[in-house]
């Protein structure tokens, strides 16, 4: 198989303040009045990021913030690091009882710490491509074919870091998006893995084509992905957790991909075969 001519990429570029004393950096945030109870949720205009991790990575990036809330007594190194870089980005922090956090993040396992944080922001296209350009290396993308479950959103971003995936490409309709669950999940991968959020999946396939990347869709019917050359620009499709590829999309794919199994159950969990994928991509470009 003949790799296509690919045409050049284009470059792109991708308050309060509280004064903690030096004290209150040793792994405990300190005792502040908790706010009163109230049903009202004045932050419900922000998206929330919850857990040590999946907080610790965001305070890292660039992405706005508005508050950090914290649970009133919670202590521990990372809580202290989480305090520190806080107080570097001059970001208002709010001590709260657990109530409080367990209703802002609808009873989700926060760890005693959460952000609020402006929307989520999505890449173009021309980023992923930038960023494989920055690396010197092919482009290697994953498509999610209306993916539903956050989880499953979330752990595949947490292996495409991993695995050295240069982007994500995600359709707007009938699938989730990048949400406080799906952040969560990825342990602050949601950072570092661009994700593009389209319109129309089957016409975003068509221009990669044209940029000279070749598509390959999970099926049962395909080829064993351990025959699978993937030293070209490729994307892999990855199917719904319960319809599996479309098959608009499976007709418009270059080639098909199974995952052998001996079991008595033929499929696999989204994020898994996504995960078998993207690493058998990183061994066959890194291992030969």
């Amino acid at each position: 198989m003949n790799q296509r001519n690919r045409k050049p990429n284009r470059d792109t570029k991708r308050d309060n303040k509280r004064d903690f004393r030096k004290d209150d950096y040793k792994g405990r945030a300190p005792k502040r009045k908790p706010e009163p109870e109230t049903n009202n949720r004045p932050e419900q205009q922000d998206d929330f990021v919850i857990g040590k991790h999946a907080v610790y990575e965001t305070l890292q990036s660039e992405r706005d913030i508005n508050k950090l809330f914290l649970q009133e007594g919670i202590g521990g190194e990372k809580i202290g690091e989480i305090l520190e870089l806080a107080k570097e980005r001059q970001i208002q922090i709010t001590i709260v009882p657990k109530t409080k956090l367990d209703l802002l993040s609808d009873n989700g396992v926060h760890q005693g710490v959460m952000l609020a944080t402006a929307a989520f922001q999505y890449a173009t296209l021309d980023d992923l491509f930038a960023v494989a350009k920055e690396k010197g290396e092919d482009p290697f993308f994953v498509i999610l074919d209306g993916i539903e479950d956050p989880h499953n959103l979330g752990s595949v971003l947490r292996t495409a870091d991993a695995s050295g995936v240069h982007g994500v490409i995600i359709p707007k309709r009938r699938a989730v998006g990048l949400t406080g669950t799906v952040a969560k999940t990825s342990t602050g991968a949601i950072e570092h893995v661009p994700v593009v959020r389209v319109t129309n999946l089957a016409r975003t396939i068509e221009e990669l084509k044209e940029r000279g990347v070749w598509i390959y869709a999970t099926d049962m019917k395909g080829q064993t992905y351990e025959k699978w050359d993937a030293n070209l620009p490729v994307a892999v499709i990855i199917g719904n957790e319960g319809k599996g590829v479309s098959r608009l999309l499976k007709d418009s794919a270059d080639g098909l991909l199974t995952i052998p199994m001996k079991g008595h159950v033929q499929s696999l969990n989204a994020s898994v075969a996504a995960g078998l994928m993207m690493y058998e991509v990183y061994r066959k470009r890194n291992f030969g």
